[in-house]
């Protein structure tokens, strides 16, 4: 009886020793797994934030075009309204010496 109880708990300790490498093997694999989904997550919020800057970039390069138009567009404005006032200076000129 005596060798029984010793074998008994050569075995018991055997087992609990096997069944927590289990237990950690598991563990460590279901944190491998975890840590590979946040990783994974991580990668692609940084990809969206990534394609969100790049069609910025895309609308203000555009939006400076669309800018640099409207300069161009309003200096000729300015220019053609510079030679209509001299035209118009010109035009009452003439009135005031006709009088």
């Amino acid at each position: 009886m005596d060798t029984f109880a010793t074998v008994l708990s050569v075995f018991s300790t055997v087992c609990a020793i096997v069944f927590g490498y289990i237990a950690f093997v598991r563990n460590r694999d279901k944190d491998k797994e975890s840590n590979v989904k946040h990783d994974a997550t991580v990668l692609t919020e940084i990809g969206y934030i990534k394609a969100n800057t790049d069609e910025i970039k895309a609308e203000q390069k555009e939006q400076r075009k669309t800018n640099t138009e409207f300069v161009t567009r309003l200096t000729d404005v300015e220019a053609s309204a510079k030679q209509a006032h001299k035209r118009l200076d010109h035009i009452e000129k003439r009135m005031d010496q006709a009088e």
